[in-house]
């Protein structure tokens, strides 16, 4: 389980196991981590655990959430990353689970590029994601630590990748740039 590590003016004040899906940080003693600071906002951020992924995000605070020098309003949390409010710093330290690789997660999403949903895009931070219609034409896109790849798991006619029918049940890894056509809507696979 990730923890973070408090410390005020190079004082360690408090260590938090980041134990709740949801937890909200702020001056207000409603909040599940407690910062008493005038410059710290009544609810100022928040960090979402999902699975073994963090995000911070500031809540509209007045003197705003920094993370290794950078005012942030959404932000994907790495292992060492130094989180800045009013005189507090904040380490957040991933609980190891995950084999350390030479990089970070990769993280992906998918862009559309045609018909009324042209431009919405679709962040792959699930480790299986599903696009299509049941029934019709549908693909998982599966997350590794690594890659992505992505299978034909249902309809009679395959989607295509570059222009290439897509296998049924045979995964295909997916590569920065690569276009998936799934009946008739044009997708770009793109890393984030």
């Amino acid at each position: 389980m990730a923890k973070i590590i408090i410390s005020r003016d190079g004082q360690v004040e408090q260590q938090v196991q980041l134990s709740k899906e949801r937890m909200t940080i702020g001056r207000h003693p409603r909040n599940d981590i407690v910062l008493t600071h005038p410059a710290v906002s009544g609810e100022h951020a928040v960090i979402v655990t999902i699975l073994d992924d963090s995000f911070l995000e500031d809540l509209h605070s007045t003197n705003g959430t920094f993370v290794n020098g950078h005012r942030i309003g959404k932000h994907f949390l790495q292992h060492q990353d130094v989180i800045k409010m009013a005189k507090f710093q904040v380490e957040f330290v991933a609980d190891g689970v995950r084999p350390m690789t030479a990089a970070a997660p990769l993280l992906a999403q998918i862009e559309v590029l045609n018909g009324s949903n042209a431009g919405k895009q679709v962040a792959l931070t699930k480790p299986q994601t599903t696009l299509g219609r049941a029934g019709v034409q549908v693909v998982v896109i599966h997350r590794q630590p690594d890659a992505y790849s992505i299978v034909h798991t249902e309809g009679d006619v395959a989607p295509l990748v570059n222009g290439v029918a897509l296998g049924k049940q045979a995964a295909q890894r997916l590569h920065p740039g690569d276009l998936i056509d799934l009946s008739g809507t044009q997708m770009a696979f793109r890393i984030a």
